[in-house]
């Protein structure tokens, strides 16, 4: 990845979730029919919000960096052995980690938890903060943290 940071405007924090429960989705639906999640959006009879498209977007194009992160943080657990919705929901939360300087670390952390929650075994929300925190505390230097 050349750059950290994306050029995309400030979301408010309904619409950032929002936005993060759309891109869950269209991974989750682009992995179910083994496509690509950019190959998959031009297909779609109505357009996902701009900022849905940019996070399925950012996952898909540094796919190989978010997978080795997640991997190497998560002990035990290889990303096939994964719940695929804990798989897609460290994909996103872990794009936005490394691109999205401006989205708080305990915001990014605390909705994937919360998603995990939602959707995902009773277990998910334990697991998918430790990782996170882990990649977090490797990616985000102290300093950079909110």
């Amino acid at each position: 990845m050349t750059s950290r940071a994306e050029a995309v405007a400030p979301l408010a924090p309904g619409e950032r979730r929002r936005s993060r429960e759309r891109a869950l989705e269209l991974l989750y639906e682009a992995e179910s029919k083994d496509v690509s999640a950019s190959s998959l959006l031009p297909e779609l009879k109505i357009r996902p919000e701009r900022s849905a498209t940019e996070l399925v977007l950012g996952v898909d194009s540094h796919a190989a960096e978010i997978d080795g992160l997640i991997e190497s943080h998560s002990t035990d657990w290889t990303l096939d052995r994964m719940p695929a919705i804990d798989r897609q929901l460290l994909r996103v939360a872990t794009f936005e980690l490394i691109a999205r300087p401006d989205v708080p670390t305990a915001v990014v952390l605390d909705e994937a938890v919360e998603l995990a929650k939602s959707y995902s075994t009773e277990n998910s929300g334990r697991f998918v903060n430790g990782v996170l925190a882990a990649i977090a505390a490797k990616v985000r230097p102290t300093g950079a943290r909110r």
